[in-house]
């Protein structure tokens, strides 16, 4: 089995959950988080930019703000792997600066706290 963390927009994670969702993925977990990328990246400086303002041209990639992000945990077996990180970036990829990344990383056990349960027998049935 492998987690799978996903940082993504604010305003995708509804999108992602539903994407998710359709794909037959019901189990995640999701909490708000503050990050930026490599890019350093200002929005409002971006936004000056596309408009052709030489100011914010200059000025572009001197901010490191943290931006306001959505963090997304989803634990699944292995044969579901790419199924799982195709959606996320299907729900979310726009081709602009801040779109988001993906980590897989292997996942040792999982446990059901309410059961003692233990294995892939803890994950949804899939």
């Amino acid at each position: 089995m492998k987690e799978i963390m996903a940082v993504v927009r604010m305003n995708k994670i509804n999108e992602t959950k539903k994407a998710l969702i359709d794909a037959g993925i019901s189990s995640m977990t999701a909490f708000e988080c503050l990050g930026r990328g490599k890019g350093l990246v200002n929005m409002d400086l971006l936004k000056g930019a596309q408009e052709g303002h030489e100011e914010a041209i200059a000025q572009l990639g001197q901010s490191d703000l943290l931006r306001p992000k959505r963090a997304l945990f989803v634990v699944v077996p292995d044969k579901l792997v790419q199924k799982t990180v195709d959606t996320i970036i299907k729900a979310n990829q726009t081709g602009q600066p801040g779109d988001g990344k993906i980590w897989v990383q292997p996942t040792v056990n999982s446990i059901s706290v309410r059961t003692s349960e233990s294995g892939d027998a803890v994950l949804d049935e899939f």
